[in-house]
Parts: structure tokens; C-alpha cells; sequence
């Protein structure tokens, strides 16, 4: 497996706690989770007894002050079980607008909270009209007095039915495209006018509660615009958008370790014409490839972290890496499961569930088609 020369001593340690708490706490939970399609709210608490959640919060707002890559830490251990359904990395997100564009007052109100646990986060982009444009949304926050009234629907909302706390894209200038959009705070907690709608039917990513989101004249007030200017929305989805796709890039890489593994303890194991599945010159081969590509994908992210770490990651690259990692990961996971056969199909394996969850990274987050206009377009500049 990949060795990531950023890694210090203090990365390990905390790496052996977030593997520790999953194991556990998460393991022996993984089925009934999967069947209940919701993690429960005290698995989030104990995660942020232990400074999971707030690695990269402020000390001041109830973190620990760390670096980027102690949350990487996180997404790479939790890939390495095999699990994409806790949405530790939309929490994450939505920590990270807070406490980059929130006033010291809103940095007060709730980075405590979501870095112990007490509030679970989402974030509301897309519509049931509307994908990647997110200038086209019709979610409307018009100001009333002392109030904002929101108004529209949102779908594919990662956390939905149990978040405590929604970032939520609305036009607080519906004439407007880029600048009217702003980014509104929801609490969600007896919230007159929000409701929640169906958990969604997914294939894979089973555990978490995807839903579908409702604002019928919700008021909320308007001191929960993040930041203190309208109009700020697509500005700061922006800005935040390359440490977001790498977040995908280093789920895919932990995700695409774990399929290696399990494949490589199955073929060792299994036999067919007198010898061990591994023995095959086209298994030696085909695994050969994948470990390759995790190879060179945990380079590329490993290079694009420390240029975020400088504040010097572009968009254009970090496209390259929600893209390229999410094809990596759905090829590997797609030999490996080969490799295992008709057993691959079974959902009692590993690599069964791996599939699943690997096909919608290619979607969310930006679709790759739209990672390769991103791409072009800085490749296509003057």
C-alpha cells in the first residue's frame, strides 16, 4: 500500500485512533446500519469525543487546530473498511464553509457543535431540476425585516434526514445567476415550514440517509446568511471546491485499497484447476495494474494536498483528481470484483458492496464530464 511521505508521527497516531474507533464502533454495526440506512447520532458524538470531527476546527471553537491532513487521515481509514455511507465528508464541508467564511459569532455558534458531534452536518446544492449548474437554483431566501423566507426543494442530500445543521445554496436575488446566490445556515430542530421527504433508494452507499429536502416559507434569521454580504454563495462554493474533490480523490484511493485487499486475501485462498486463484498469470497481472494505479494515484493527491496545504491547489487540478480518482477507483473495483468471480456478485462480499458505492463517485461532486470542461477550459486560457 501506498506510503505517504507527508505522514509524521502524529499523523500515524491518529490514524491508529480513527482505525481503532472503527473498529469498534462501526464494524460490528456496519450490517444494521446498512439495513437501517442511517448511522446514529451517537457514533457521531463518540467520533467527536475522540477529535475526529474537529481535527482541522480551531481550537478556540472546541477543535484541535490540526492540518489538512488529519481529516485526510480519516477519509483514507475509512475507505480501507470498505465504507462510504458515514457522511463524515459533507460534515467535513460544511465545517470548513463555516469556519472559513462565517463571522466570529457564527464561528461561535457552531463549529463547537459540529466538531463534538452535538450537530450533525449537510449541505442542499442540488434540485430536482438542477445538477451541476449550481447558478441555476431556484431555492429562493428572500429578506424580511429581521428574517430570511425560504422557499424550495432539494434532492441527493447526504445526511438529510439527520442533520442538525444545512448549508443551503438560495437566490437572495432570484434575477441574478452567480450573484444572487448566497449560502444559508438551517438549524434544522423544530423548524416550522422544513420537512424531510423520502430516504432515497440508493445502490450503493446504503448506510447513509440520502434524502430528499423541503423549505415551505421557512424563516430563519438573518444573521444565519454565512458570512455577512448576500450575493457571497457561488464565491464561496468556489473557493471550497478543491479541497472537496479531494476529498472524493482520497475516498477513492482508500476505497481502491480495500478492494485490492480483499482481493488479494480471496485469490490466495481460492482455488480452481489445482492451484491458488493467485497463481494465474492473468490475476498476477490484472492485480499487478491495480496496485500500479493506486501507486500513482496516491502521488498525484499527495502532491495536490501539499500544494492545498501552500493555498496554491487550482481548480483545474483539483478536477484532475476528483476525476482521475473516481475512474481509478470503478476500474480497480471493477477487476477485483472480476477476480472474485461469481462470489463478486454475492452481497454477503466485500467487494460486492465496493461496486456499488464506487459508481455515483463519478457524479457527485461535479460530474467527470464537467471535471473535464474544468480541466480544458485551464487548459484552452491565454
Amino acid at each position: 500500500m501506498p506510503t505517504h511521505a507527508w505522514m509524521t508521527d502524529d499523523h500515524r497516531a491518529f490514524a491508529d485512533t480513527v482505525k481503532r474507533f472503527l473498529s469498534e464502533e462501526f464494524q460490528p454495526n456496519r450490517d444494521t446500519w446498512k439495513e437501517a440506512g442511517m448511522i446514529p447520532k451517537d457514533f457521531w458524538r463518540k467520533a467527536g469525543d475522540l477529535g475526529i470531527l474537529g481535527a482541522t476546527v480551531p481550537e478556540e471553537h472546541g477543535g484541535l487546530g490540526l492540518s489538512y491532513g488529519f481529516d485526510v487521515v480519516t477519509f483514507l481509514e475509512q475507505g480501507r473498511i470498505g465504507d462510504s455511507g458515514w457522511g463524515f465528508s459533507v460534515h467535513n464541508i460544511a465545517t470548513h464553509y463555516i469556519a472559513a467564511y462565517g463571522t466570529e459569532q457564527q464561528r461561535a455558534r457552531w463549529l463547537p457543535k459540529l466538531a463534538s458531534g452535538e450537530m450533525v452536518a449537510a449541505i442542499a446544492m442540488t434540485e430536482p431540476g438542477t445538477g451541476s449548474d449550481l447558478q441555476a437554483v431556484k431555492t429562493t431566501a428572500i429578506a424580511n425585516g429581521n428574517e430570511y423566507c425560504l422557499n424550495g426543494s432539494k434532492t441527493f442530500i447526504t445526511n438529510g434526514a439527520s442533520a442538525d445543521l444545512i448549508v443551503t445554496v438560495a437566490k437572495t436575488d432570484p434575477k441574478s445567476r452567480s450573484k444572487g446566490v448566497s449560502l444559508m445556515v438551517v438549524e434544522t430542530g423544530g423548524l416550522e415550514g422544513f420537512s424531510v421527504g423520502r430516504k432515497l433508494d440508493k445502490m450503493g452507499m446504503r448506510r447513509n440517509d440520502t434524502a430528499e429536502l423541503s423549505f415551505d416559507n421557512v424563516r430563519i434569521p438573518r444573521t444565519h446568511l454565512l458570512g455577512e454580504e448576500e450575493g457571497q454563495g457561488f464565491y464561496q462554493l468556489m473557493k471550497q471546491l478543491p479541497w472537496e474533490r479531494l476529498i472524493l480523490g482520497y475516498g477513492a484511493l482508500g476505497a481502491s485499497e480495500c478492494a485490492l485487499a480483499v482481493t488479494l486475501d480471496y485469490v490466495r485462498e481460492r482455488r480452481a484447476f489445482g492451484q491458488r486463484i493467485m497463481d494465474f498469470q492473468n490475476t498476477r497481472f490484472r492485480l499487478a495494474e491495480c496496485a500500479t494505479k493506486v501507486e500513482i494515484l496516491a502521488a498525484f493527491l499527495d502532491a495536490c494536498l501539499a500544494e492545498l496545504e501552500r493555498g496554491t491547489l487550482t481548480a483545474e487540478k483539483a478536477a484532475m483528481a476528483k476525476w482521475w480518482g473516481s475512474q481509478a477507483q470503478c476500474e480497480i473495483v471493477d477487476e477485483c470484483l472480476q477476480l472474485h468471480g461469481g462470489y463478486g456478485y454475492m452481497n454477503e462480499y466485500l467487494i460486492a458492496e465496493l461496486y456499488a458505492d464506487a459508481r455515483v463517485q463519478k457524479i457527485y461532486g461535479g460530474t467527470n464530464e464537467i471535471m473535464k470542461e474544468l480541466i480544458a477550459r485551464g487548459l484552452d486560457k491565454d
